[in-house]
This record gives C-alpha cells, structure tokens and sequence, in this order.
C-alpha cells in the first residue's frame, strides 16, 4: 500500500528544563521541574502525521544507543514505518535542550549528532519510501543537501513536497524550486525574504513572489495566513487555549497539514484542521507526547469537518 507521508527528517531526545524566566548570560538560575521527551522536528511531525490516520514512514537517523533504542520503541507503538532509518554506531542520537517558561514559551537549544551524518546517499537509497508518499514532510535538522535530494526524488515521483524551514539555514534555489508548500513561522519568514518589508503578508508576497510555492505562515495563537499559487491571501484565524507548552506545536500543526494534504483536502481546509490540531498541542507538555489523535480534533468545538 502506499504512504500518505513520508517524513525525511530528525530525532532529538529532548531534557526540557522548566524556570521561571530564562538566565542570563553567567547566571545559574533554579528550575522548576525537568522531563524527558521523545522529540525532534522529524520525528514530532511524523507522530503527529500517523495519529491524523496517515500511514506514516520515516527517513532519518539514530544513534547506536539507549535513546535510539526508545526512538524505535515508539515508532513500532505509532505505527510508523521506519525500514529506512539507520543506526550509526559513530555518532548518538541528537539531544534538544529546552527551558519551558510558566508561559509555555520556551528557547532551544539543540546537538544533531547522528541527524548531521545523514547524507546525499542515504536519502537516494530510500527512494522507493519517499516517491510512495503522497506528501513528502521536510524540515531543516538534518543537513540541507539531505533535504535537497528528499525534495528531488519526491517532485520527480508527483509527490507533494512541504518544507517547513526550521531552525532556519539559508535554503539553496535547487531545493526551494522543488518546493510545493512552504511553511515558516514569522521569524523564519523574515529570513527567507531577507528582510526590508514590515508586516507578514507583506514578507510573505515577497517570498511567494520569488518562488511561487504556496505559503503558510504561522502565527502562534493568531492562526495562520495563507497564500496560495495564485498568490491569493487569507487568514486561517487561531484558537484560544491555555498554553502550558508550546514545543512542538509548529510540528504538530505540520504534521497535520500534511496528513490533511495527502487526504485530498485543500489548503485551507488543510491548514483549519492544522490550526486546531496545534491549539490542543499547546495545552500539553512535550514535543511528540503532546500531539492529538484525530479523534480528539474532531472532538473539539474548532475543528473543521472532514
């Protein structure tokens, strides 16, 4: 059978430390509570993805190592094909370092590891798992010729490639060309444009402009805005819900996006269901834990019926 998505990507164990605020330079500041997470931008959107209902595979890679191990534990529990990601027995698996303000806001900082020896090679050896997608997930933890050649075999396939540009790194012309849906919050859409215009959709025409992919913008609690091919703009309105935990929720909302896309939905339709998906995210801890089921979407006052 073919996969709905198929997402090329990363894992990060994130050691999320809860605080009052976020220290300042020199500063050894109490925290408030620390946990565990399975995390990373891949490894988020594709359990987000397969609890949409999508059949769901992954690209990627781990280290030799007890993390790598619960990694694998709970794509076998989601359900998600994972044949094509590898052990390295060189380098462990990638490792994210959150503080978690009272907010739900939280910085980041993230070590790669394994996802940073992914290469050309061993994307082209998965081809078979990412030209069966009918939506191809892309994010920016993995390095960007990795991304690239995902993105090539995905286009060369019909399959509907989504970038979601994070942590942002300058993006070459041979992957955004591939690029069918473009999905960056306001700060990475301020890098891609390089700058100058004040205002999203203003920032937003001119990356649209330039590239001609359609483009989803997230807002956070303000929703979505929305410019398709023809470079008509909307705004997907937000939801309100009390955020204790807002890592993950740009991967949840991806993640959703994309398992909507592959059903047949369109943009909008898509990115309403998204919006709702990450509103409930936002209400609980953690990257991947803290992604709904479809159910739970639907059950919510502010889903779109599908």
């Amino acid at each position: 059978m073919s996969t709905s998505v198929c997402v090329v990507g990363s894992f990060m164990m994130d050691l999320v430390a809860s605080a009052p605020r976020r220290p300042v330079s020199g500063e050894t500041l109490v925290g408030t509570g620390f946990d565990t997470f399975l995390g990373g931008k891949g490894f988020n959107q594709a359990v987000s993805a397969a609890r949409a209902d999508a059949s769901t595979s992954f690209v990627g890679r781990l280290g030799d190592d007890d993390f790598g191990r619960q990694f694998r534990a709970a794509m076998h529990r989601e359900g998600i094909d994972a044949d094509a990601v590898l052990s390295d027995r060189q380098h462990g698996t990638g490792v994210g370092l959150p503080v978690v303000e009272p907010s739900g806001q939280n910085s980041i900082i993230i070590v790669p590891r394994a996802n940073h020896a992914m290469t050309v090679e061993q994307v082209e050896a998965a081809a078979p798992t990412i030209q069966a997608a009918a939506v191809l997930l892309l994010q920016l933890e993995i390095p960007v010729p990795a991304v690239a050649a995902a993105a090539r075999l995905a286009r060369q396939a019909g399959t509907t490639v989504v970038l979601n540009p994070a942590p942002f790194a300058p993006c070459p012309p041979e992957l955004l060309e591939q690029v069918d849906v473009l999905v960056p919050n306001e700060v990475e859409l301020l890098a891609l444009s390089g700058g100058g215009a004040a205002g999203a959709e203003l920032l937003a025409r001119q990356v649209h402009g330039k590239w001609g992919t359609d483009l989803v913008v997230t807002l956070g609690a303000r929703g979505a805005l929305v410019l398709d091919g023809s470079g008509a703009a909307s705004v997907v309105d937000g939801h309100t819900a009390r955020a204790v935990d807002t890592v993950g929720a740009g991967d949840v909302f991806c993640g959703n996006l994309g398992a909507r896309l592959a059903e047949g939905a369109d943009l909008a339709e898509a990115v309403a269901y998204a919006n709702a998906a990450a509103a409930l995210a936002v209400t609980r801890r953690g990257g991947a834990e803290s992604a709904p089921t479809r159910i739970e979407v639907m059950r919510t006052s502010t889903a779109p019926p599908m």
